[in-house]
């Protein structure tokens, strides 16, 4: 005959349905899902994840620069760095820097979305303004943004338009492309369903394939921006007063090592928030794929 306590304690366990000590498994789980492959996200394991990276990275650089393996002026101290950062934001007036570097890869990304978006598309539909236009953009996009430097200051000058084209040249070519492989990874079915609901040409790449190759695009928008300030150094070297590049091939050509460090990690940091804040979007926007 059961006991009424036992019959109680077991009807717990079926009604809850997880035994004792589930929540520790629970939370192993999680970790070991982070070397499976095609796991499910774990976005708060992941987190701690990358804030060790970077700790680990930072700890690293602690103790070799600290230890005196190598000489200060190859490998400054992060306590040498962040007092010249601090010396670039209350002496040099480093925020202007930073928002006129952040304008310049703004105004060139820009530009360079607003014409890649709509001929990509193009590109992708028609196979005569593919072959007007992809031998030469397979052309200019292997061609070293630097070697353009000379022209680019003959044409236009040393003014904003040279430091702005130089960037915008680093990212046009790339992007189109991209864009281009996005529209043409949307089904072919999505297209014939269209065309057979009566769709015009304009209506199938504003309604159908602009629609299905949005979550692709912003990933590719995402990772274009990255390539864009990859290029800021190459821009503001030239016949330049401001800017982030500026500040550092400055800080170069006197052997400021701190400074340059300095720079290098602003346009990463920069870099990053940007990258993360598009990657926040791209999950509200789609969160159908997260």
């Amino acid at each position: 005959m059961a006991m009424p306590g036992g019959e109680a304690k077991g009807s717990g366990e079926q009604a809850s349905g997880k035994p004792i000590g589930t929540k520790p498994q629970g939370a192993q789980a999680a970790w070991r899902d982070l070397i499976v492959f095609r796991a499910a996200p774990r976005p708060r394991q992941e987190l701690w994840l990358s804030i060790g990276a970077f700790l680990a990275v930072l700890i690293v650089w602690l103790i070799v620069a600290e230890s005196g393996l190598v000489h200060p002026q190859i490998l400054p101290s992060p306590r040498a760095v962040m007092a010249a950062w601090w010396r670039l934001f209350t002496e040099a007036d480093y925020i202007s820097d930073i928002g006129i570097s952040v304008a310049r890869v703004w105004a060139a990304f820009l530009a360079s979305a607003v014409i890649a978006i709509p001929l990509g598309i193009l590109m992708s539909g028609y196979r005569a303004i593919t072959a007007l236009f992809e031998p030469i953009i397979d052309f200019v996009r292997y061609l070293p943004v630097p070697a353009l430097v000379p022209l680019t200051l003959i044409w236009l000058g040393i003014g904003e338009g040279s430091k702005v084209t130089l960037l915008w040249i680093g990212t046009f070519f790339q992007l189109i492309l991209l864009i281009a492989d996005d529209a043409r990874r949307v089904p072919k079915e999505f297209i014939e369903t269209g065309r057979t609901l009566g769709a015009s040409d304009t209506a199938l790449m504003k309604d159908v394939l602009l629609r299905a190759m949005l979550p692709n695009m912003v990933d590719s928008l995402r990772i274009t921006l990255g390539w864009c300030w990859t290029y800021l150094i190459v821009a503001e070297i030239v016949a330049s007063s401001s800017g982030i590049g500026y500040e550092l091939w400055t800080a170069r050509r006197y052997g400021k090592s701190p400074e340059v460090f300095a720079g290098i990690l602003t346009i990463g940091i920069i870099g990053l928030a940007s990258d993360q804040a598009i990657r926040f979007l791209h999950r509200r926007w789609f969160r159908y794929l997260h």
